[in-house]
């Protein structure tokens, strides 16, 4: 390890981080994981790499510049015997080796103009709203474009507590394309917190924001949770559908975007192995179902509002489709309320014995998983059907309510 690497004293969370080779790097941490720390020594090293260039430092709002981005630069250059500069109306840290680091919020991402870098960074992205954030990092991309000299990429690297299921996890964790890679660094990497920090974060937040705060993990940070208590982990299982099993699949109707959540009943209780989901219509759905599971006994369980006609066949009603699909129909005169479902789907995650619950080949079933997840309530005490993470869990609830219904006791006077 060299004389710089000894005097920063990186965790080896940091150390990856600030040395990664990717593009696009993402550090999230717990609370107090040293998440600016890294992502300012990480800039500090490309700005020396580059001596004559500029890097860019971005942050959602301009106290977390002033009260943390420039002390911690300050700290950095002291350490590295750099004199710099500081301009706080231009916002800009000009260094004796040559070049500056340039700081700009991202609180009007729009503003994000008139400047060129060879490398970036962003420290606590997840504090923006998704669809500020993803115009924020398109603008901050843009600004690194300064060609260098050995032809090496530009690089944008964020640093960040997780805030839920915003832009960092659909971009880094869900779906990351070539040149994203996440690095993530829980509380207890670093060992130079004050004694009883740790514990003075268990007795302050509950245990699923602990998930996030002291983790780094991505977790529903909302206490409106429709289902609370489902974890991927402890619900997932690596079953798949036997030869000529037979399958259960709840229906939700709904055009350009129905949905089939495909189950199995195994030791009576619920086990979901597949997931149709974005189908075009009930016709298209039926189809699906028949072509993807040839030999299968196939009952489905959907929304009893399919009774109605439809516009994709205006003779035909959604039930009588499947049915002439050759899909067994069960189903009830009228749906069970949204309350009786939603518990019962509830109550089989939780299962009280503790020995069986709910299942879910979460790798064959990615969008009913993060349903489970992300749903919340909406201000009037309903599953929020707002931002599209209502149709699996609906139609996984059909089936369940139908199969394992909750029965109210009958009271004797």
């Amino acid at each position: 390890m060299s004389e710089l690497e000894v005097e920063l004293a990186l965790t080896e969370p940091q150390e990856d981080f600030v040395f990664s080779e990717w593009q696009f790097p993402a550090f999230v941490g717990g609370f107090g994981a040293g998440k600016s720390d890294a992502l300012v020594t990480r800039l500090m090293m490309k700005k020396l790499a580059y001596p004559q260039f500029n890097v860019g430092y971005f942050a959602p709002t301009y106290d977390l510049i002033s009260l943390i981005a420039w002390p911690k630069f300050e700290e950095r250059l002291d350490a590295m015997k750099i004199r710099s500069k500081l301009n706080k109306a231009d916002k800009e840290l000009k260094l004796s080796t040559g070049g500056s680091v340039i700081f700009r919020t991202l609180d009007n991402p729009n503003r994000i103009v008139g400047f060129e870098i060879s490398d970036g960074g962003i420290d606590e992205f997840d504090i923006l709203d998704p669809k500020k954030a993803a115009n924020a990092w398109n603008k901050c991309i843009a600004r690194c474009r300064k060609k260098k000299p050995d032809g090496e990429r530009n690089t944008l690297a964020i640093a960040t507590t997780p805030e839920g299921f915003r832009y960092v996890y659909e971009r880094w964790h869900k779906d990351p394309k070539e040149g994203y890679k996440l690095y993530r660094a829980p509380t207890s990497s670093n060992p130079f917190l004050p004694d009883g920090y740790i514990d003075q974060l268990r007795a302050i937040y509950p245990a699923n924001l602990l998930d996030a705060y002291l983790e780094g993990l991505f977790v529903n940070l909302t206490s409106g949770a429709v289902y609370p208590d489902f974890d991927r982990h402890l619900h997932h299982t690596d079953s798949i559908i036997l030869p000529g099993e037979p399958l259960h699949v709840g229906v939700d109707f709904n055009v350009y975007n129905c949905t089939g959540i495909v189950c199995v009943d195994r030791g009576d209780f619920p086990i979901i192995l597949d997931e149709l989901t974005g189908v075009r219509d009930t016709p298209a759905l039926a189809s699906a179902l028949i072509e993807r599971f040839p030999g299968h006994h196939i009952t489905a369980y959907p929304d009893a509002s399919g009774r109605s006609h439809k516009s994709v066949d205006a003779s035909l009603s959604d039930l009588q489709i499947l049915r002439n699909a050759g899909i067994t129909v069960r189903v009830n005169s009228k749906n069970p309320s949204v309350k009786d479902r939603v518990n019962a789907v509830n109550a089989q995650i939780l299962n009280g014995d503790g020995i069986r619950h709910l299942q879910i080949n979460t790798n064959k079933c990615p969008v009913m998983t993060e349903c489970f997840e992300q749903q919340v309530f909406d201000k009037n005490g309903d599953p929020d059907k707002t931002a599209g993470k209502d149709h699996a869990p609906d139609a996984v609830g059909y089936f369940i309510a139908e199969m394992w219904p909750l029965h109210r006791p009958s009271w004797v006077f």
